[in-house]
C-alpha cells in the first residue's frame, strides 16, 4: 500500500494550485460537479454534526457539503499544501462563510491532529492514492472516527474493461497537453495518469478498506467506473 514521495505531491499541487479548479473543471468536462453531488448524497444519508474532509485541497467538497448538509454540520478541511488551502480560503470570504465554522488546517493525513473518536463522518475525494501509506491514513481515519462513524472516499479507480482503451489515450495521449495550455504544468499530470493506472480497481480498495478494520464496506461504480464511491463504518 505504499504510495508516492509526499515531497513530490506537495510540490506538484503547490504548482498548479491557481489554476487547479478551473483544469478540474475542464478536463472533467464538468462530471467533478455530479461527483461530488453523490457524495453529499451519501453523507446525507445519516446526519453527520462533527466532518473532517481530508485532502481537502481548494475546499470544492467542503463547500458541497456545507451546501448539502446545512447549518448543523460543523466542517474541518485538512490538507498538506498550503497554497491549496490558500485557494480554499479565499473561497470562503468569496461564499462569506464563517471561518469558525469552516476551517482549513495544514496537517497531515498519516498524522492527524485530531483526539480520537472525534468525528461522525469523513471524507477524501482523490486524494487517498496520494498518500505515501495508505494503510496508515486508513488507521488514523478509523482512530479519529467515533463508533458508527463513516467514512466515505470518492476516488479514482479502474474502468470498464471496453472502455479502458479510449479512457487511457486520453489519460496519457491528451491530458497532459491540453493541461500544460491551462496550468504551464505537464508533469503534474503526467503524474495523475499514472497515479490512477497503478491505484487498486474497486475490489482491491474495498480489501484494503477493510483490513484497516471497517466494516460494511461497500463501493459504488461511477462514470464507467472511472471513478468509484467507497463507504465503510
Amino acid at each position: 500500500m505504499n504510495g508516492p514521495d509526499p515531497v513530490a505531491v506537495e510540490a506538484t499541487f503547490s504548482s498548479v494550485a491557481k489554476r487547479y479548479d478551473l483544469a478540474n473543471h475542464w478536463l472533467s468536462g464538468g462530471i467533478d460537479f455530479f461527483w461530488r453531488h453523490r457524495l453529499v448524497q451519501h453523507a446525507r444519508q445519516s446526519q453527520p454534526v462533527d466532518i473532517l474532509d481530508l485532502a481537502t485541497g481548494s475546499g470544492d467538497v467542503l463547500f458541497a457539503l456545507r451546501q448539502g448538509l446545512g447549518d448543523q454540520a460543523r466542517l474541518s478541511g485538512l490538507d498538506f499544501c498550503e497554497p491549496m488551502l490558500e485557494q480554499a480560503r479565499a473561497k470562503r470570504q468569496t461564499k462569506e462563510l464563517e471561518e469558525g465554522d469552516n476551517q482549513f488546517i495544514l496537517g497531515d493525513c498519516l498524522d492527524l491532529p485530531f483526539a480520537d473518536e472525534s468525528f461522525d463522518l469523513i471524507t477524501i475525494a482523490f486524494g487517498l492514492r496520494n498518500l505515501a501509506d495508505r494503510a496508515k491514513g486508513l488507521s488514523e481515519m478509523r482512530r479519529v472516527l467515533r463508533p458508527g462513524g463513516r467514512l466515505i472516499v470518492l476516488e479514482f479507480s479502474q474502468p470498464y474493461l471496453w472502455f479502458r482503451p479510449f479512457y487511457y489515450l486520453y489519460l496519457r495521449g491528451v491530458l497532459p497537453w491540453v493541461a500544460r495550455w491551462m496550468t504551464g504544468d505537464r508533469d503534474a499530470y503526467l503524474y495523475l495518469g499514472s497515479s490512477i493506472s497503478e491505484f487498486p480497481d474497486r475490489a482491491g480498495l474495498v480489501q484494503e478498506i477493510e483490513q484497516s478494520g471497517f466494516s460494511n464496506v461497500q463501493a459504488k461504480a461511477l462514470t464507467f467506473s472511472i471513478v468509484s464511491l467507497h463507504e465503510g463504518k
